[in-house]
């Protein structure tokens, strides 16, 4: 399957765990649907190609809000260029539904961010020599 899906899934595990909720507990949450506790995990392993429809059944029975399913800043070990790539895509269509003033106010403070960590670590590296 797609990093994309394998993304998706890595987010709604780590939502279902933070919420101390099992797979089964989630699958019991999906109601008339019924999802299995199988499916629960095929679709968290990113083994699923999942529809908006079974999505959003999964958004309702975690209690979250759309946005948490995408925002994969608390994934871990995000370092393959592949998925590093898909979360630069998903940043890129966010800023696209932005006016050209706001895109550019972004960058202007992505690129001072960047400048500040960079000097701060010549700074660090000059200081441990």
């Amino acid at each position: 399957m797609s990093d994309f899906l394998k993304l998706v899934g890595e987010q709604l595990r780590i939502i279902r765990v933070s919420k101390g909720l099992s797979q089964e507990e989630v699958a019991e949450r999906t109601g008339k649907l019924g999802f299995s506790k199988g499916r629960i995990s095929n679709i968290e392993h990113g083994q699923s190609n999942i529809t908006l429809s079974t999505l959003e059944t999964l958004i309702k029975a975690l209690d979250i809000a759309p946005e948490e399913v995408f925002n994969f800043q608390k994934l871990s070990g995000v370092t393959d260029i592949e998925e590093k790539n898909l979360v630069l895509d998903i940043h890129r269509s966010v800023l696209r539904e932005r006016n050209l003033d706001e895109v550019k106010y972004v960058v202007r403070i992505t690129k001072d961010f960047l400048d500040t960590i960079d000097s701060q670590s010549k700074k660090n590296s000059s200081n441990n020599q």
